[in-house]
Protein backbone atom coordinates (compact mmCIF):
# COMPACT_ATOMS: atom_id res chain seq x y z
CA UNK A 1 0.00 0.00 0.00
CA UNK A 2 1.38 3.84 -1.04
CA UNK A 3 2.36 5.83 1.95
CA UNK A 4 0.49 9.08 1.81
CA UNK A 5 1.06 12.33 0.37
CA UNK A 6 -0.99 14.66 3.37
CA UNK A 7 -0.40 13.27 7.05
CA UNK A 8 -2.29 15.41 9.70
CA UNK A 9 -1.23 14.80 13.09
CA UNK A 10 -3.38 15.73 16.47
CA UNK A 11 -6.48 14.67 17.51
CA UNK A 12 -9.61 12.91 16.62
CA UNK A 13 -12.18 13.20 19.37
CA UNK A 14 -15.96 13.05 19.58
CA UNK A 15 -17.94 16.14 20.11
CA UNK A 16 -21.19 15.88 22.78
CA UNK A 17 -23.26 18.67 21.81
CA UNK A 18 -26.75 19.26 24.02
CA UNK A 19 -29.21 20.73 21.77
CA UNK A 20 -32.53 20.75 23.47
CA UNK A 21 -31.83 20.79 27.37
CA UNK A 22 -31.28 17.20 28.63
CA UNK A 23 -30.66 16.20 25.00
CA UNK A 24 -27.26 15.08 23.67
CA UNK A 25 -25.65 14.01 20.37
CA UNK A 26 -22.63 12.58 19.64
CA UNK A 27 -20.28 13.61 16.47
CA UNK A 28 -16.43 12.40 15.29
CA UNK A 29 -14.70 15.01 15.24
CA UNK A 30 -11.52 17.46 15.79
CA UNK A 31 -10.02 19.90 13.46
CA UNK A 32 -7.16 17.63 12.88
CA UNK A 33 -9.17 14.35 11.74
CA UNK A 34 -11.91 16.76 9.82
CA UNK A 35 -8.77 18.29 8.02
CA UNK A 36 -7.87 14.47 7.18
CA UNK A 37 -10.86 13.35 6.10
CA UNK A 38 -11.54 16.52 4.05
CA UNK A 39 -8.34 16.03 2.40
CA UNK A 40 -8.80 12.33 1.40
CA UNK A 41 -12.52 12.92 -0.12
CA UNK A 42 -11.26 15.53 -2.07
CA UNK A 43 -8.99 13.04 -3.69
CA UNK A 44 -5.67 13.62 -1.87
CA UNK A 45 -3.95 10.15 -0.25
CA UNK A 46 -4.07 11.39 3.18
CA UNK A 47 -3.34 9.94 6.86
CA UNK A 48 -4.58 11.13 10.59
CA UNK A 49 -1.99 10.61 12.65
CA UNK A 50 -2.85 10.32 16.10
CA UNK A 51 -4.30 8.11 18.93
CA UNK A 52 -8.19 6.70 20.10
CA UNK A 53 -10.09 5.12 22.21
CA UNK A 54 -10.59 1.38 21.70
CA UNK A 55 -14.18 1.88 22.95
CA UNK A 56 -17.47 2.50 20.99
CA UNK A 57 -16.37 5.93 20.82
CA UNK A 58 -13.02 5.24 19.24
CA UNK A 59 -14.64 2.83 16.96
CA UNK A 60 -17.05 5.10 15.28
CA UNK A 61 -14.35 7.54 14.47
CA UNK A 62 -12.17 4.63 12.89
CA UNK A 63 -15.24 3.58 10.67
CA UNK A 64 -15.44 7.05 9.60
CA UNK A 65 -11.77 6.96 8.72
CA UNK A 66 -11.91 4.13 7.09
CA UNK A 67 -14.94 5.07 4.99
CA UNK A 68 -13.21 8.62 4.10
CA UNK A 69 -10.95 6.70 2.92
CA UNK A 70 -7.90 7.27 5.44
CA UNK A 71 -4.65 5.60 5.42
CA UNK A 72 -5.75 3.05 8.74
CA UNK A 73 -1.64 2.51 9.71
CA UNK A 74 -1.53 5.99 11.12
CA UNK A 75 -4.03 5.33 13.57
CA UNK A 76 -3.26 3.81 16.60
CA UNK A 77 -6.01 2.20 19.36
CA UNK A 78 -5.16 2.57 23.15
CA UNK A 79 -7.24 1.53 26.03
CA UNK A 80 -7.61 4.64 27.77
CA UNK A 81 -10.66 7.31 28.47
CA UNK A 82 -11.80 9.12 25.07
CA UNK A 83 -11.39 12.32 24.32
CA UNK A 84 -14.10 13.94 24.53
CA UNK A 85 -15.29 17.97 23.75
CA UNK A 86 -18.65 18.44 25.99
CA UNK A 87 -20.52 21.15 24.31
CA UNK A 88 -23.44 22.15 26.81
CA UNK A 89 -24.19 25.36 24.83
CA UNK A 90 -23.34 26.62 20.90
CA UNK A 91 -25.12 29.83 21.53
CA UNK A 92 -23.46 31.12 23.58
CA UNK A 93 -20.17 28.47 22.68
CA UNK A 94 -19.50 26.55 25.77
CA UNK A 95 -17.44 23.50 25.70
CA UNK A 96 -14.59 21.82 27.63
CA UNK A 97 -12.44 18.90 27.52
CA UNK A 98 -12.50 15.34 29.02
CA UNK A 99 -10.39 12.17 28.45
CA UNK A 100 -6.71 11.58 27.84
CA UNK A 101 -6.86 8.88 24.57
CA UNK A 102 -5.01 11.17 22.39
CA UNK A 103 -1.98 12.42 24.76
CA UNK A 104 -0.68 7.95 24.17
CA UNK A 105 -0.06 8.96 20.30
CA UNK A 106 3.82 7.01 19.90
CA UNK A 107 5.59 8.69 16.55
CA UNK A 108 7.74 5.39 16.73
CA UNK A 109 4.56 3.45 15.64
CA UNK A 110 4.11 5.40 12.26
CA UNK A 111 4.69 3.13 9.16
CA UNK A 112 8.40 3.01 8.17
CA UNK A 113 8.97 5.34 5.31
CA UNK A 114 6.51 7.88 6.17
CA UNK A 115 8.31 10.80 5.99
CA UNK A 116 9.81 10.50 2.59
CA UNK A 117 6.79 9.83 1.37
CA UNK A 118 4.98 12.61 2.81
CA UNK A 119 4.98 15.93 0.69
CA UNK A 120 3.02 18.10 3.24
CA UNK A 121 2.11 17.79 6.96
CA UNK A 122 -0.16 19.71 9.31
CA UNK A 123 -0.58 20.42 12.71
CA UNK A 124 -3.38 22.33 14.56
CA UNK A 125 -5.67 22.97 17.36
CA UNK A 126 -5.42 21.96 21.43
CA UNK A 127 -3.10 18.93 20.25
CA UNK A 128 -0.32 21.26 20.77
CA UNK A 129 -1.41 22.69 23.68
CA UNK A 130 -2.12 19.38 25.74
CA UNK A 131 1.12 18.07 27.65
CA UNK A 132 2.79 16.28 26.70
CA UNK A 133 1.60 15.25 22.93
CA UNK A 134 1.68 19.44 22.49
CA UNK A 135 5.97 19.17 22.43
CA UNK A 136 5.84 15.77 20.84
CA UNK A 137 4.05 17.40 17.62
CA UNK A 138 6.41 20.08 18.02
CA UNK A 139 9.51 17.67 17.72
CA UNK A 140 7.80 16.18 14.83
CA UNK A 141 7.18 19.78 12.72
CA UNK A 142 10.60 20.27 13.26
CA UNK A 143 11.48 16.76 11.94
CA UNK A 144 9.08 16.78 9.04
CA UNK A 145 10.50 20.77 8.29
CA UNK A 146 14.40 19.28 8.42
CA UNK A 147 13.47 16.22 6.24
CA UNK A 148 12.14 19.15 3.64
CA UNK A 149 8.52 18.54 3.76
CA UNK A 150 6.09 21.23 3.78
CA UNK A 151 4.41 22.41 6.78
CA UNK A 152 0.93 23.43 7.82
CA UNK A 153 -0.38 24.83 10.88
CA UNK A 154 -3.50 26.10 11.78
CA UNK A 155 -3.68 27.57 15.67
CA UNK A 156 -7.76 27.38 15.88
CA UNK A 157 -7.80 29.02 19.19
CA UNK A 158 -9.71 27.16 22.14
CA UNK A 159 -10.09 28.09 25.32
CA UNK A 160 -7.13 25.56 27.22
CA UNK A 161 -4.51 27.67 25.67
CA UNK A 162 -2.78 29.02 27.88
CA UNK A 163 0.34 31.62 27.47
CA UNK A 164 2.95 28.50 27.75
CA UNK A 165 0.72 28.26 24.01
CA UNK A 166 1.16 31.43 22.94
CA UNK A 167 4.28 32.98 24.18
CA UNK A 168 6.15 29.29 23.05
CA UNK A 169 4.01 26.81 21.04
CA UNK A 170 2.50 29.44 18.85
CA UNK A 171 6.00 31.02 17.80
CA UNK A 172 7.69 28.17 17.15
CA UNK A 173 4.58 26.99 14.75
CA UNK A 174 4.41 30.10 13.35
CA UNK A 175 8.26 30.21 12.50
CA UNK A 176 8.29 26.81 11.01
CA UNK A 177 5.30 26.57 9.12
CA UNK A 178 4.97 27.20 5.19
CA UNK A 179 1.56 27.68 5.73
CA UNK A 180 -0.36 29.49 8.28
CA UNK A 181 -4.31 29.49 8.58
CA UNK A 182 -6.36 31.38 10.65
CA UNK A 183 -9.57 33.44 11.67
CA UNK A 184 -10.54 36.57 12.63
CA UNK A 185 -11.58 35.22 15.92
CA UNK A 186 -7.91 33.35 16.44
CA UNK A 187 -5.97 36.56 15.85
CA UNK A 188 -8.34 38.16 18.13
CA UNK A 189 -7.26 35.40 20.74
CA UNK A 190 -3.07 35.48 20.24
CA UNK A 191 -3.39 39.32 19.81
CA UNK A 192 -5.17 40.81 22.34
CA UNK A 193 -5.61 44.32 22.05
CA UNK A 194 -4.18 45.02 18.95
CA UNK A 195 -5.92 46.23 15.89
CA UNK A 196 -6.30 43.46 12.99
CA UNK A 197 -3.10 45.29 11.05
CA UNK A 198 -0.91 45.26 14.02
CA UNK A 199 -1.65 41.63 15.09
CA UNK A 200 -1.07 40.85 11.02
CA UNK A 201 2.38 42.34 11.09
CA UNK A 202 3.31 40.47 14.19
CA UNK A 203 2.57 37.39 12.60
CA UNK A 204 4.21 38.54 9.82
CA UNK A 205 7.61 39.05 11.92
CA UNK A 206 7.71 35.87 13.38
CA UNK A 207 7.63 34.37 9.25
CA UNK A 208 8.37 36.38 6.37
CA UNK A 209 8.18 33.93 4.18
CA UNK A 210 4.89 32.03 5.01
CA UNK A 211 1.56 32.06 2.85
CA UNK A 212 -1.05 33.25 4.83
CA UNK A 213 -4.43 32.41 4.65
CA UNK A 214 -6.76 34.73 6.77
CA UNK A 215 -10.29 33.66 7.01
CA UNK A 216 -13.18 36.01 7.86
CA UNK A 217 -16.48 33.91 7.60
CA UNK A 218 -19.10 35.29 5.87
CA UNK A 219 -16.72 37.73 4.86
CA UNK A 220 -14.30 35.90 3.03
CA UNK A 221 -10.79 35.48 2.97
CA UNK A 222 -7.26 37.25 1.59
CA UNK A 223 -4.22 35.36 0.89
CA UNK A 224 -0.90 37.51 2.25
CA UNK A 225 2.45 35.73 0.30
CA UNK A 226 5.41 37.13 0.82
CA UNK A 227 5.06 39.93 -1.80
CA UNK A 228 1.06 40.14 -2.62
CA UNK A 229 -2.14 40.24 -1.14
CA UNK A 230 -5.44 38.20 -2.92
CA UNK A 231 -8.63 38.25 -1.64
CA UNK A 232 -11.29 35.90 -2.11
CA UNK A 233 -14.80 37.21 -1.09
CA UNK A 234 -17.33 33.65 0.55
CA UNK A 235 -19.29 32.06 -1.92
CA UNK A 236 -22.66 32.48 -1.38
CA UNK A 237 -25.04 29.09 0.16
CA UNK A 238 -27.77 28.26 2.24
CA UNK A 239 -25.98 28.04 5.58
CA UNK A 240 -27.04 24.81 7.47
CA UNK A 241 -24.47 26.22 10.41
CA UNK A 242 -20.80 27.17 10.21
CA UNK A 243 -19.39 24.35 12.38
CA UNK A 244 -16.13 22.76 10.26
CA UNK A 245 -15.86 25.38 7.94
CA UNK A 246 -12.33 26.37 8.93
CA UNK A 247 -11.41 23.03 8.40
CA UNK A 248 -12.99 22.39 5.68
CA UNK A 249 -11.33 25.22 3.92
CA UNK A 250 -7.75 24.28 5.57
CA UNK A 251 -8.36 21.10 3.82
CA UNK A 252 -9.36 22.67 0.17
CA UNK A 253 -6.16 25.03 0.54
CA UNK A 254 -3.84 22.07 1.25
CA UNK A 255 -5.60 19.95 -2.06
CA UNK A 256 -5.48 22.30 -4.18
CA UNK A 257 -2.20 22.47 -4.70
CA UNK A 258 -1.30 18.82 -4.13
CA UNK A 259 -3.99 18.62 -7.26
CA UNK A 260 -1.95 20.65 -8.98
CA UNK A 261 -3.08 23.90 -9.35
CA UNK A 262 -0.85 26.75 -9.38
CA UNK A 263 -2.58 29.83 -9.62
CA UNK A 264 -3.44 31.61 -6.45
CA UNK A 265 -6.85 33.15 -7.41
CA UNK A 266 -8.02 29.43 -8.55
CA UNK A 267 -6.83 27.68 -5.78
CA UNK A 268 -8.02 30.46 -3.46
CA UNK A 269 -11.77 29.83 -4.78
CA UNK A 270 -11.54 26.31 -4.16
CA UNK A 271 -10.41 26.59 -0.54
CA UNK A 272 -13.84 29.07 -0.67
CA UNK A 273 -16.18 26.42 -2.40
CA UNK A 274 -14.72 23.93 0.47
CA UNK A 275 -15.69 25.89 3.27
CA UNK A 276 -19.43 26.72 2.02
CA UNK A 277 -19.93 23.17 0.75
CA UNK A 278 -19.09 22.88 4.56
CA UNK A 279 -21.86 25.28 5.62
CA UNK A 280 -24.39 23.69 3.53
CA UNK A 281 -24.89 20.95 5.49
CA UNK A 282 -25.01 20.54 9.11
CA UNK A 283 -22.00 19.56 11.28
CA UNK A 284 -18.43 19.06 10.00
CA UNK A 285 -18.93 18.12 6.51
CA UNK A 286 -16.52 16.97 4.33
CA UNK A 287 -17.12 18.18 0.58
CA UNK A 288 -15.90 15.60 -2.19
CA UNK A 289 -14.20 17.21 -5.58
CA UNK A 290 -16.90 16.00 -7.48
CA UNK A 291 -19.30 18.72 -4.68
CA UNK A 292 -16.51 21.31 -5.03
CA UNK A 293 -16.02 21.25 -9.01
CA UNK A 294 -20.22 21.02 -9.01
CA UNK A 295 -20.49 24.47 -6.77
CA UNK A 296 -17.53 26.44 -8.45
CA UNK A 297 -19.37 25.27 -12.31
CA UNK A 298 -22.94 26.38 -11.25
CA UNK A 299 -24.05 30.24 -12.44
CA UNK A 300 -23.24 33.29 -10.21
CA UNK A 301 -20.46 30.96 -8.02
Amino acid sequence: MVLPRAVVFGEALTDLVQGTPGQWKGYPGGAPWNVARALSRLGVSSAFAGSISTDSLGDEIARQSELAGLDRRFIQRVDQDPLVAIVPSSRPPRYFFAGDADQFFDPGLMPQGWIEHAQVCHFSCISLARQPLGDRLVKLAQQAKGAGKRISYDPNWRNLMDSRYREQTFPTMTALADMIKLSDEDLRHIYPGLTEHQALGELRALNPEAEILFTRGEYGMVLYTPDDRYEQPAIAVDVADTVGAGDACMAGWLASGLLGMTDFWDRLRFSAACASLSCHHAGAHAPTLADVKGLLNAPYS
